[in-house]
């Protein structure tokens, strides 16, 4: 779902301005916040999961403007963005897609090793470095993973998630114009990210290719999530808050690298027990142990003496010799027992 959320932040210009237009509206509205927001109390139920997700949804001060600025958003993909993405995922074959997208990934490659170091994830800057170079060379400038069928699997990192990784909370949940979802901390990362990446340093001078490397990433990011984004709106009571919802599990997962988030697991608490324990109790006969019973349970009850097995004798070998025959009590399992072991 990553890429739901990334499919606009490209936009630099666009992005800037969009954000001073939703600061103007969200100081003129952020009275009226609190009452708009228990308005929405009970739609929110049905798509929040844990309890830590409720505390994070509760984080909206602004949500009448963010769902102003959403509503925004929506309808400018369904009028231009969504049909451009459909025509370009039915005219490109997938292999030409894929090609398309390991290109633009390769390009991301500065920004990821980056972030790696400041994370101190040496390891994984090292796979960064690795598919660079086999990507780069093998793969015909990113046209083509090879790097991905020798084991080195890509990974995802930016500015925002390093700052996540080191504790920085995102803030209050903010609704940008075109950019989507972008609280405080994520906004501060992509800006550095922006700011960081070498290839927007080479290509500031070219307009016309740095434009088709935007509006092709932007085509790109989109196609990938048609189907996921029609699912999500299709089966929401409230796609605003699932969205809100979805954004920031994702964000959480990438920080954590897609381990476990332990402190999100359910506490099971269950009733105690009314019934008391079963007590054990000392059988004076042969000194086993054995359960005491129940209140109202057959306690006047004798349980008979369990019964032994009958013991099978077997004599002392002679000193010369040992016919099988005779060796043990005459009985017809003896006897079975006999006929096999002649064998």
């Amino acid at each position: 779902m990553r890429h739901m959320f990334d499919l606009c932040r490209r936009i630099m210009m666009t992005g800037l301005a969009g954000g001073s237009l939703a600061l103007v509206a969200i100081n003129v509205a952020a009275a009226q916040a609190p009452a708009a927001g228990d308005a929405i109390a009970q739609s929110d139920e049905e798509v929040r999961f844990t309890d830590d997700v409720r505390a994070d949804d509760v984080n909206d001060p602004f949500e009448p403007v963010n769902r102003v600025i959403f509503e925004f958003n929506v309808g400018l993909d369904k009028a231009l963005l969504r049909p451009t993405a459909i025509a370009y995922r039915e005219v490109l074959p997938l292999g030409a897609r894929r090609s398309v997208t390991d290109f633009l990934d390769n390009l991301e490659t500065p920004v990821v090793l980056l972030n790696d170091i400041l994370q101190f994830k040496l390891n994984r800057a090292g796979i960064t470095i690795s598919r660079f170079a086999i990507n780069t060379t093998i793969g015909f400038f990113g046209f083509f993973d090879p790097a991905e069928e020798l084991g080195l699997a890509r990974h995802d990192e930016d500015f925002a998630q390093t700052l996540g990784y080191w504790g920085i909370p995102e803030g209050p949940y903010l609704m940008w114009p075109l950019l989507g979802p972008l609280p405080p901390r994520d906004a501060v990362g992509f800006v550095v990210d922006r700011l960081t990446n070498p290839v927007d340093y080479a290509l500031r001078d070219e307009l016309v290719i740095d434009g088709a490397i935007f509006a092709t990433d932007l085509v790109d990011v989109r196609h990938q999530v048609i189907d996921e984004i029609d699912e999500l709106e299709r089966t929401s009571v409230d796609y605003y808050a699932a969205v809100r919802s979805l954004y920031r599990q994702s964000i959480n997962d990438e920080i954590r690298d897609g381990a476990a988030d332990f402190n999100q697991l359910p506490d099971f608490d269950f009733p105690d027990d009314d019934m008391p324990a079963a007590e054990p109790v000392s059988d004076g006969d042969n000194g086993q142990m054995q359960m005491a019973p129940q209140d109202g349970e057959g306690s006047d009850s004798k349980t008979p003496p369990a019964q032994k097995e009958p013991e099978m004798k077997i004599p002392d070998l002679p000193e010369q010799g040992f016919p099988l025959e005779g060796m043990v009590k005459s009985s017809p399992d003896a006897e079975g027992l006999v006929t096999q072991a002649s064998f």
